[in-house]
């Protein structure tokens, strides 16, 4: 992001550092959809069921596992995810560039919430590697969320390359 969030928390506490990470990955992953048609965000690259798309429809069931399921106590039945965590990165006929930035936009949010009411310490029993606090969980989604941005990066310069 062009503002990085992250170097206004230079001096700032630990969970205010960890957020801003987090927010900054997180607006990554948001924008990777920008500007893309809803054919170049499905297309597929690589063998695996990877789009652009799907990375983001993932992050979204990576944000409502960790927090409305870890933290909530939710099931996956009841939030509509799938159990195997390779069946997130399925499309469905439904799926667009508007309405996966609004599910995952709106799992943020969730997300947030959620996370607001809890300190860094609190523990998630809900979740099938529980016990872990929020700080881990904070921690994890840091290092998974740029890991898929950065995929998707790569997937948006050869999609964009390719059709200029």
């Amino acid at each position: 992001m062009s503002d990085y969030l992250a170097d206004a928390n230079l001096l700032s506490g630990e969970r205010e550092q960890i957020e801003a990470f987090l927010a900054d990955n997180r607006g990554e992953v948001a924008a990777l959809l920008d500007g893309l048609t809803e054919e170049q965000a499905q297309r597929r690259l690589v063998p695996s069921k990877t789009s652009v798309l799907s990375l983001v429809k993932h992050a979204t069931f990576v944000e409502r596992v960790w927090f409305e399921i870890a933290f909530d106590g939710r099931s996956r039945a009841e939030l509509g995810l799938p159990e195997q965590v390779d069946e997130s990165f399925d499309l469905d006929d439904g799926d667009t560039v508007a309405s996966v930035r609004a599910g995952y936009l709106a799992a943020v949010a969730d997300a947030e919430r959620i996370a607001a009411s809890h300190s860094l310490d609190d523990v998630a029993l809900h979740n099938r590697r529980s016990p872990m606090s929020l700080r881990w969980v904070y921690l994890h989604l840091v290092e998974e969320l740029a890991r898929h941005a950065g995929h998707g990066d790569i997937l948006r310069e050869q999609i964009l390359a390719a059709d200029a």
